[in-house]
């Protein structure tokens, strides 16, 4: 394959703030297209960048770049690989949120394709009418209750007709290539069967796909897929309308209302399997969003993320804005990541009050005000960690105390999802969350139609976490469950300088935090910054960190100012790209996280 080589990008040209470090170029590689195995977390050079968590998927929206295909041509062509290679955290039966940076117009803007609740969708769905108790979570999951109708699929058509060059159909055919030849299972692909095996041996459709012979692929395997091929062909043929009004809607509704429960099951399960009510009229109402991005300052920098149903643009932006009046890069490392952890429960306590699907714009703006920063950043003591859950704020524009409401409940949620970033070689950028929610989503595969289905709607509070006060969480017709996905795109001066994001729940928003305090702040590279071990602090009485974080100086530090910690193997997977002054692209991906990610450029 020829790799068109470009002199520097003057599309891409800008001026990095002084404060910004500009480090050393990274000797980094490509992914070999020919040989997707072989990849690098880390690529440099110029013509367009792409990083992803999958060799495939990377190979795949390389090509497209290589070809003269936009950002938003190679993210979808991406996306529709991931759901072939990492079925269990997105696909088409998920949905996720999609940031865009238009060159031409030097503009941010959004895509909204999170999964919607039925129109048939009350306050208790996650309550058993026989007890009064909501549900335990694994009950509430592997349901037809906790699908929300797909977004992805509408997603990508929206994208590439406002700002791709290539057609659907195309952007769908390398990834049903991919389906129908298939390709090698690694640790991570059989792993995660394994972590399912029960949830999945539930399911006639799913043990077919994932357990032959009962048990999860064996590592070096070939791991083919033609009915979701034969899906996307389909799609390609047909168009959407097949996904949301045609056959396979049908079949998604079929498998909601009747779930595929198999004769023989495989493994135990104590819980019962319980139909959902999504109807075809639910499926054919469905719509994306396109809501102005959320946006804040930080260092002189602007910084833009995803609005409601997300909270990760608000509380990613109010962490930054508590911590702006913190010199990080001048303070010792543990007392910068004291502050860090700091601002991370006050921002959590926040969005879990106050965020939710139909939260107003105006609350919105508030969250991400100065004057309310100012008043939260106040209660932080540079000694001593505040005891936790700390209190929500009061967003009201009235600010110039520390006065905080009466104190709400923490709350998390699951931890998988998959993450790309993409620029091309006009200057466009796309930065893309997309998601099925827990690992293996809802653990059923729609028969015949070979993608798993999303338990999105678990991602609703069951019952009321903010009483006496309301809930914006809860669960209802048509509404759309909070998300922690944190797409961020950062300009410098109007043009791209940073790129991130990553999976994880509501870890994501600490991950994209960290990463980002981390390169602007502690002057870490950018492949530094995502390597680095991470600690999240969602509001909850103890820090989770993982092991490298537990065994570091500045752990026992943090220790001794009174944070508790707990042990987390593994947090978040990101990926992201940095836009050099001279017009390089720096793309860079996890490097042993999930596996290990891919980076690649088109011309190093």
């Amino acid at each position: 394959m020829r790799i068109r080589r470009m002199t520097a990008l003057a599309a891409l040209t800008l001026s990095i703030p002084l404060f910004v470090p500009v480090t050393p170029a990274h000797a980094g590689a490509n992914v070999d297209a020919s040989r997707p195995g072989k990849a690098s977390s880390v690529a440099e050079g110029y013509g367009g960048a792409i990083s992803t968590v999958d060799p495939t998927a990377t190979s795949v929206g390389l090509d497209v770049l290589r070809r003269g295909g936009n950002a938003v041509d190679a993210a979808v062509a991406a996306a529709a690989t991931l759901g072939v290679t990492e079925p269990f955290s997105a696909g088409i039966g998920g949905g996720g949120f999609f940031v865009y940076y238009d060159a031409r117009k030097r503009a941010v803007y959004t895509i909204d394709g999170r999964e919607a609740a039925p129109m048939t969708m009350r306050e208790d769905a996650f309550v058993n009418p026989a007890t009064g108790e909501a549900y335990k979570f694994p009950e509430a999951r592997v349901s037809g209750v906790s699908v929300g109708v797909p977004g992805t699929l509408m997603t990508w058509q929206e994208a590439l007709r406002r700002w791709g060059t290539r057609t659907l159909a195309a952007s769908l055919a390398p990834a049903a290539g991919v389906a129908e030849r298939g390709f090698p299972v690694d640790a991570t692909f059989s792993s995660q069967v394994a972590e399912n095996q029960a949830a999945f041996g539930q399911f006639g459709s799913t043990s077919a796909l994932y357990l032959p012979g009962g048990q999860p692929p064996a590592v070096g395997s070939t791991h083919r897929n033609p009915d979701l091929a034969a899906t996307y062909r389909l799609i390609s043929r047909n168009g959407v309308d097949e996904f949301y009004r045609g056959v396979v809607a049908r079949d998604i509704v079929a498998t909601v209302q009747h779930p595929p429960v198999a004769q023989q099951r495989i493994g135990k399960w104590d819980y019962e399997i319980r139909p959902g009510t999504m109807a075809m009229s639910d499926l054919a109402r469905y719509r994306v969003r396109t809501p102005e991005p959320t946006h804040s300052q930080y260092r002189g920098l602007d910084v833009y993320g995803m609005a409601t149903p997300s909270s990760g643009g608000t509380a990613v932006g109010e962490a930054l804005n508590i911590l702006e009046g913190s010199n990080l890069r001048a303070l010792p490392k543990a007392q910068a990541l004291h502050r860090y952890l700091e601002a991370s429960a006050l921002a959590f306590a926040d969005r879990n009050r106050y965020v939710g699907d139909y939260t107003s714009r105006g609350t919105l703006e508030q969250l991400l005000s100065d004057g309310f920063a100012a008043e939260r950043a106040c209660l932080v003591d540079p000694a001593h960690a505040l005891p936790k859950p700390v209190a929500p704020g009061v967003p009201d524009g009235s600010y110039g105390g520390c006065s905080r409401a009466a104190a709400g409940e923490a709350n998390t949620q699951g931890t998988h999802t998959t993450n790309l970033t993409v620029a091309d070689r006009w200057g466009n950028v796309v930065e893309y969350t997309l998601t099925i929610e827990q690992t293996g989503g809802n653990a059923m595969v729609v028969p015949g139609r070979g993608f798993l289905l999303n338990n999105e709607l678990t991602d609703f509070n069951f019952t009321n976490t903010q009483a006496p006060a309301a809930d914006p969480n809860l669960p209802g017709p048509g509404k759309r469950p909070r998300s922690s996905m944190s797409p961020t795109i950062v300009l410098a001066h109007g043009k791209p300088y940073l790129a991130v994001g990553s999976p994880g729940g509501s870890t994501i928003i600490t991950t994209v935090l960290q990463i980002l305090i981390g390169r602007l702040d502690l002057g870490l590279t950018l492949p530094d910054a995502i390597a680095a071990p991470r600690a999240t602090q969602r509001n909850t009485a103890s820090v989770q960190a993982e092991p490298a974080f537990l065994n570091s100086p500045e752990a026992k530090e943090l220790e001794r100012m009174g944070h508790a910690f707990a042990a987390n193997p593994e947090i978040g997977a990101a990926t992201g790209i940095e836009f050099r002054r001279d017009g390089r692209m720096l793309a860079a991906a996890e490097p042993t996280r999930r596996g290990g990610g891919a980076a690649a450029v088109v011309s190093p």
